[in-house]
């Protein structure tokens, strides 16, 4: 069969999205491989067995891969997944088994098919796939966005020099090891290019360099971002972190057959040819001695830490149970304060009764601390227990941040923590019940939504206003919350806002402008100069409020947003419909009865105001809540907001024709020009 490649232009319109706080996958791309249908139910019934195996076989696999067939003949199925390396085992594992629910959905009919996702890549065939390297099939796409023609030739070749490395680096681990490497490469004071390269671990060091160099030469340039999806290998490069490089720990192998080659490979023919054959295939004779000793050398030093982090976890809970204070200089490095023992301590064996044994019909949901489950005390109060997962990609140091700091926090619109568990390596947070909810699921779901009139909307942007003041200049601490969004404003039994979630704030002083190197949040609320440059204060929590308002009154998701051919995010849509005099199109279709145009237009002013580029020009929450108050104010003219940095990623059908699509995303909605290449 002819090779296909798909070439798709994805709008990387820098509109804010995820990277990952969100519990479902994020779904990219698929490819339904061969036109004509299954050859007999004996086949499809050998797909459902393979991707029944790798569901099961997606549970806490070391490199991320794994790979089975079912069936004999021509009804032989073969299939593989591979999570990227930088990823938990329990991120891994919930992309897989939602890979492979859905890609019987997207190909039903189809013998080959394969699906990416922003976390794994799930593929089967009639064909065998294991050990071979595969660039048939690419699926190619890259920012809108051009870089400045001033900085364009140092970026292109910083950007190439980078990707040929982290190219070798990943090449060079032996087979059967994670192939996977990450980079940070600085072009001018205010930009740097982070990439990431990856191929299957089952390919030999030289394949993998092939099939990187294939997706390195298809890169497009000139561009603030872009990636090449490959069955065999993917990479991908942004101007702003899109990876987690403290999730994985990066080995150092000899750099045998691991030379990135961009294009074609001649492959040896005769005479000096063959003595280069035979030259490399000693080469990869020894560097496959080597790479067995370093890998059994890597999983006893795994094992070794993992059993005595897990000794150190437990004197770290111990410890802060016998203390009667606790510095957050251990937490976060900011402000010293002192940790009374007035949050009570609550025996495992009772929470577990509440929940009946952490049952699946108890479970609220599922976020990057672990799940979140309903429980019912003996004298019959209702409570939400978060239970910290054994493989959280947040851990120790956010349960005790967020111990430390929502105990000494009580406001009405700051959801109420009642506890804390701390047994052996049991970490739970026992919190008030919220019946409702959180907002995210009224605001964003076209049923759900009529529950919520323009009062009610009013309210919790008062509400959730007033609970951020508190934080910012009333409260004892003063705390940054930096995750500032929907799903974590919480719902009482009459709608009251109450905001949760505490583990990724940070406590702050009188200079209040900080930076860190680890960006936390969440892409579609974070604030330019915190996404680019790690650059945070009340600031950044004012820009989250700014988008949360615009998402209350409009029913949109911001990182999901999507209406022109343009690109517009929800934040500029906004502003450009209230410059034009027309902030009235900007609501819910659900709120034309209820809404006050008055309030309604009031809101959205002050939103824009929020979401301004430079912080000095967002009001301080004091004003707003002013703001929000008086119906005689004179307010600022906001200007028209051009940054906001996020991961976009586009979703199409392949298609033969070259037509241009109206697609949809996780994401959000993008244009992408779909055409065989």
């Amino acid at each position: 069969m002819d090779s296909v490649k798909i070439f798709t232009i994805l709008p990387f319109l820098l509109c804010l999205a995820t990277i990952s706080s969100e519990a479902q996958p994020n779904y990219l791309y698929h490819i339904c491989q061969n036109a004509t249908s299954y050859t007999s139910m004996g086949y499809l019934d050998n797909v459902n067995r393979v991707l029944s195996s790798i569901s099961i076989n997606a549970i806490d696999r070391p490199n991320g891969f794994y790979d089975t067939s079912e069936g004999d003949g021509d009804n032989r199925v073969y299939g593989l997944f591979l999570c990227f390396g930088d990823l938990s085992p329990d991120v891994c594992e919930l992309c897989v088994k939602n890979a492979t629910k859905e890609i019987i959905k997207h190909c039903p009919i189809q013998p080959r098919a394969i699906v990416w996702y922003d976390q794994c890549v799930l593929r089967y065939s009639d064909r065998p796939i294991y050990s071979i390297m595969d660039t048939s099939l690419a699926v190619y796409a890259s920012s809108v966005e051009n870089v400045t023609s001033t900085d364009q030739r140092r970026f292109d070749t910083v950007l190439k020099t980078t990707m040929r490395d982290i190219a070798t680096l990943a090449a060079s681990a032996p087979r059967g090891a994670i192939k996977f490497d990450v980079k940070v490469a600085n072009v001018t004071s205010r930009i740097n290019i982070y990439t990431l390269a990856q191929c299957t671990p089952d390919l030999t060091g030289e394949d993998c360099s092939r099939c990187l160099g294939s997706a390195i030469s298809n890169l497009t340039y000139g561009k603030l971002g872009g990636r090449v999806l490959c069955p065999s290998c993917n990479i991908r490069y942004e101007v702003y972190p899109f990876y987690n490089e403290t999730g994985f720990k990066r080995e150092v192998y000899p750099l045998i057959n691991a030379t990135v080659v961009v294009g074609n490979t001649p492959s040896p023919q005769g005479g000096e040819g063959s003595k280069r054959l035979l030259t490399k295939i000693a080469a990869g004779v020894s560097a496959a001695i080597v790479g067995i000793v370093l890998f059994c050398s890597f999983i006893y030093a795994v094992l070794w830490r993992s059993k005595h982090q897990k000794k150190e976890e437990v004197v770290q809970l111990m410890d802060l149970r016998r203390r009667n204070d606790y510095s957050s200089d251990n937490i976060r490095g900011e402000m010293p304060v002192n940790y009374s023992q007035d949050l009570p301590t609550i025996s495992f064996d009772i929470i577990k009764d509440a929940t009946n044994t952490f049952s699946n019909e108890a479970k609220l949901g599922e976020g990057g601390f672990g799940p979140v489950y309903k429980g019912t005390l003996e004298n019959g109060k209702e409570i939400a227990v978060k239970r910290l997962s054994r493989t959280s990609g947040q851990g120790l140091q956010e349960f005790m941040n967020e111990i430390t700091l929502i105990a000494r926090l009580q406001h009405r619109n700051l959801v109420r923590l009642l506890g804390c568990c701390l047994e052996e390596t049991e970490k739970l947070l026992i919190y008030e019940y919220m019946p409702n909810r959180s907002l995210d699921v009224f605001l964003f779901d076209s049923n759900m939504s009529t529950h919520l009139d323009w009062q009610r909307r009013f309210m919790i942007i008062n509400g959730v206003a007033k609970g951020i003041l508190y934080l910012h200049e009333d409260s004892r601490l003063r705390v940054i919350h930096r995750d500032l969004k929907a799903s974590n404003v919480l719902l009482d039994y009459e709608m009251n806002p109450k905001i949760s979630d505490f583990g990724m704030a940070r406590i702050f002083g009188r200079n209040d402008s900080k930076s860190t190197n680890t960006i936390v949040g969440t892409y579609g609320y974070m604030s330019p100069e915190y996404a680019m440059e790690g650059l945070f204060s009340v600031k950044s929590d004012v820009f989250s409020f700014g988008v949360l308002i615009l998402e209350i009154i409009s029913g949109r998701r911001n990182n999901r947003f999507y209406l022109s051919e343009e690109g517009e995010c929800l934040l500029t849509f906004a502003w450009k419909l209230w410059h034009k005099g027309r902030g009235m199109e900007l609501i819910d279709p659900s709120l034309v009865e209820s809404s006050v145009a008055t309030e309604v237009l009031k809101c959205v002013h002050i939103g824009l105001l929020c979401v301004q580029d430079e912080p000095a020009e967002r009001p301080t929450m004091s004003s707003l809540v002013v703001m929000l108050a008086s119906d005689t104010i004179t307010l600022p003219q906001p200007k028209q907001p051009l940054f906001s940095v996020g991961q976009l990623v586009g979703r199409a059908a392949p298609s033969s024709s070259a037509s241009v699509l109206k697609v949809s995303s996780v994401n959000q909605v993008t244009n992408s020009s779909v055409s065989p290449r």
